[in-house]
């Protein structure tokens, strides 16, 4: 057994990774140079390390995805508060504010006036020790719904998240419903584009139908649920990864 790793995971023929820690950075930091570790030695880890990386990384991604000349919402990163409220005022004065590590919609807030503005620079300035940063997107006007296809290697799997009434935010864990949905072909070679930029090979990519006509990427989720998905479809998911990964 190689030191400090658990005897489990030593054994293991192949990992795959099905959670990331959501606490602390010290958690996350331990988590990769783990599966760094097994990569290094040559033990298969699905995602890969650099793959997690990557996509965990909201900044990062979408700059992969927008340098492989895919559509993503416009995206500012200010720290400042005069940086702050400029690039508010340069997205229409109306925006979407993420935390670049985070997932299922949380920590999520939509930017709509002076109010919420000096809300949002008041937690980015106190967050210790020196500040944090505004990861901020513009508002894209949709009609109530978006769509998650789910790769895993050659297949695609596909439903519609509507929002609950109030909310614009249609992620299932938030209580947004899932449907079965058939997308069309150009929006699944999307969604592999936006898989191959962020290096994943099993990999829930969010598409969003703005009401501009643009498609647009949100986000592609390296470690990605789909018990919705499963509810919506009927398909056995599980069972797809698994044939997938025999045959890995």
């Amino acid at each position: 057994m190689e030191r400090f790793l658990p005897p489990a995971i030593d054994a293991a023929d192949l990992v795959v990774v099905r959670g990331m820690p959501g606490g602390g950075l010290e958690e996350v930091v331990f988590r990769m140079d783990l599966l760094g570790r097994l990569a290094a030695r040559g033990t298969p880890v699905v995602n890969s390390p650099r793959s997690l990386e990557i996509a965990i990384d909201k900044y990062l991604s979408l700059a992969r995805m927008a340098a492989a000349g895919l559509s993503v919402p416009r995206t500012m990163v200010a720290q400042s508060p005069d940086a702050i409220r400029a690039a508010w005022h340069s997205l229409g004065r109306d925006c979407v504010a993420k935390p670049i590590f985070g997932s299922r919609g949380r920590g999520i807030a939509r930017i709509t006036d002076e109010a919420s503005l000096e809300t949002l620079i008041d937690a980015v300035t106190a967050a210790p020790p020196a500040g944090s940063v505004a990861y901020l997107q513009e508002f894209l006007p949709h009609d109530g719904w978006d769509v998650r296809i789910l790769l895993v290697g050659k297949d695609a799997f596909a439903m519609r998240r509507f929002a609950v009434d109030g909310e614009w935010r249609t992620n299932v864990s938030l209580g947004g419903r899932p449907e079965a949905f058939s997308p069309p072909a150009d929006w699944v070679e999307l969604a592999r584009a936006a898989a191959r930029a962020v290096e994943t090979e099993i990999a829930g990519v969010d598409l969003l139908p703005a009401r501009d006509g643009r498609v647009v990427v949100l986000e592609v989720n390296a470690v990605p649920g789909w018990q919705g998905l499963e509810a919506a479809t009927g398909i056995p998911v599980a069972d797809a990864i698994v044939r997938h990964l025999e045959c890995r």
